[in-house]
């Protein structure tokens, strides 16, 4: 369908990278082209609505073979200039400048891709008038409104492919095997990739460790035969009563080289640690992330043309539907202590480092 004259959709991707970020733009070029809209790609994403608006015209043939790309082509940054709160009044207001550059660029429609920042961000534009639309991603599967966000799949078999490797080296060596995985606030990486893994000791920010009790799981197997062990940690994981490991003023880190070297001396088994670090975010998303990310770019586009703002796009059940935008921000989705998910892994034998061991 040809281009109508006054016909634009903004996108921009903002917030951490993840694997289905290049899928979402490609889905969000293709529907909106065959819709009749000329989509501006808006590039490191908010700050790309600050000054003179840096973007460029995206057209079936730059997307093509981004499907199975990782990273975006857009570029992302966090937060930039809307990393504070916003105060409505204040002087070189980024908001009122990014609002001035959406109507400058003639769009009728932006749509966001990111996290809770982003959403917060999308939320705060939506309520100074502009026509936002929402589209949820975060490897650590922590935003709310949506059952699941895109990355989280890639990210959690990144960390069992990881598990499955750790487990022929441990069991070669009888050692102790630390894998940190990322998970800021939220253990849903470690807990899923935990199950999956066959880990025996999975800790997780929601659920503070006694490092003691960890060391009495490990040699608990060690008396009943299985001379090595396998533990996952969420970066964020916290001791009971400590906080939460950072390497620098908000930067989280340390966590698992805290645990193994402690384990070490209390175990006196070889305790090793590995980092998987950003390797969770990088690469080819899976195909479960694939078909999520297009089904959520189409959904975005759609939800634009049906004349739907101030909302985000979410799966809930098998649907993909649209949720307002404070559904998504203020607040994340962490693992319940008593969920089916954490009883499971408790009933077959796996340790949080708790009481209940």
């Amino acid at each position: 369908m040809p281009v109508k004259k006054g016909r634009r959709i903004g996108v921009l991707t903002s917030g951490g990278d993840a694997p289905g970020l290049n899928a979402v733009i490609r889905a969000v070029v293709k529907t909106a082209s065959g819709l009749g809209y000329e989509v501006l790609g808006i590039e490191h994403g908010f700050e790309g609505l600050i000054g003179e608006p840096n973007y460029r015209v995206l057209s079936g043939a730059d997307v093509r073979g981004l499907l199975p790309a990782g990273g975006t082509i857009l570029h992302t940054t966090n937060k930039g200039h809307f990393g504070g709160k916003h105060v409505v009044g204040a002087e070189d207001d980024p908001y009122v400048e990014a609002i001035e550059n959406i109507k400058k660029l003639g769009l009728n429609g932006l749509i966001t891709i990111g996290g809770e920042g982003t959403q917060s961000i999308t939320l705060e534009l939506s309520h100074l008038g502009a026509p936002v639309v929402g589209v949820p991603k975060t490897i650590d599967n922590d935003l709310a409104g949506t059952d699941r966000t895109f990355g989280f799949d890639t990210a959690l078999q990144v960390a069992t492919d990881a598990i499955d490797r750790l487990h022929t080296t441990a069991a070669s060596h009888n050692r102790v095997m630390v894998l940190e995985v990322m998970g800021r606030h939220a253990g849903w990486i470690a807990l899923h990739s935990g199950i999956a893994g066959g880990s025996d000791v999975i800790l997780i920010p929601e659920i503070p460790y006694d490092i003691q009790r960890v060391a009495d799981k490990i040699m608990e197997r060690e008396k009943g035969g299985s001379t090595f062990s396998i533990v996952v940690v969420a970066e964020g994981a916290t001791p009971r009563g400590g906080s939460a490991f950072y390497m620098a003023p908000g930067r989280l880190g340390g966590v698992g080289f805290t645990i193994t070297e402690q384990l070490g001396q209390i175990t006196g088994k070889d305790c090793r640690c590995v980092v998987l670090g950003h390797l969770q975010r990088g690469g080819a998303p899976s195909p479960y992330d694939r078909i999520l990310s297009t089904r959520y770019g189409a959904a975005a586009v759609m939800a634009l043309h049906d004349g739907i703002t101030g909302e985000m796009v979410a799966l809930r059940a098998q649907d993909i539907v649209t949720v307002p935008l404070e559904e998504a921000c203020g607040h994340l989705k962490t693992v319940r202590p008593h969920s089916d998910l954490v009883r499971t892994a408790r009933g077959i034998g796996v340790g949080f480092g708790d009481d209940k061991d």
